[in-house]
């Protein structure tokens, strides 16, 4: 495959970037139910997701969506590399490097990171950084990650962990038109009271970033659609 156009991630990207974030941070308390269901349709927010069965009562969560013009087959490669260390995250790589996450997100498609299986790592940054676990790797429609304890041997929480649970679900799905792709994402998660402020104060930061993500998974599917 092709690389798709370089995204720019300079400082101009970053000041962007954190104005967003500052943005979202203020607004949240009047608009965190639109940041929460950004992108999706009523159907796709009560539409039950390969996942949701992990996370049966979740204290946060949300279901956001994007169009992109170009098929399932095509978006799949861009997803299934997604991780520190692999294809980077799409977003703003200034940002995410602020907290020494060293992301550096990737405009072609990686024919090493192509295969997930559960059980695989799937790091926001280096050892000691939040991860995931793949759950479910269903190409090309489905991705399930499952928070996983970020120091080795980075175990699954059980359902009742005090700590919590948290999933990050993705699932590709041919647009109602019969044209391009629905991107549909959702997270459900629980945590102990004791973190609830932190939880709602990421809420917002998360929205931001995971915007962007999705937006630079529709830049790099579509520019490589119309560079053949």
């Amino acid at each position: 495959m092709n690389t798709a156009r370089p995204a720019s991630r300079g400082w101009r990207h970053t000041t962007i970037g954190a104005a967003q974030v500052a943005g979202a941070a203020l607004t949240a308390p009047i608009l965190r139910h639109r940041f929460n269901r950004w992108g999706a349709t009523p159907e796709e927010l009560r539409a039950t997701m390969p996942g949701d069965e992990l996370v049966r009562s979740p204290r946060l969560g949300y279901t956001r969506a994007i169009s992109i013009d170009a098929p399932v087959a095509d978006v799949w490669p861009w997803l299934v590399q997604i991780g520190q260390g692999r294809g980077g995250l799409y977003s703003f790589d200034g940002l995410e490097n602020l907290a020494r996450c060293d992301i550096h997100s990737a405009d072609r498609i990686l024919d090493q990171h192509q295969t997930l299986n559960p059980g695989d790592l799937i790091r926001l940054g280096p050892e000691g950084y939040p991860c995931f676990q793949v759950w479910l790797a269903r190409a090309p429609t489905d991705l399930v990650l499952i928070g996983a304890d970020p120091k080795p041997p980075h175990e699954i929480p059980p359902n009742d962990s005090t700590g919590g649970r948290a999933t990050w679900q993705w699932a590709l799905r041919p647009a109602a038109s019969g044209l391009g792709t629905r991107v549909i994402v959702r997270q459900r998660l629980t945590y102990p009271n004791s973190l609830s402020v932190m939880w709602h104060i990421v809420e917002p930061i998360g929205f931001v970033m995971e915007r962007q993500m999705l937006l630079g998974l529709r830049q790099r599917a579509t520019a490589n659609r119309r560079n053949p």
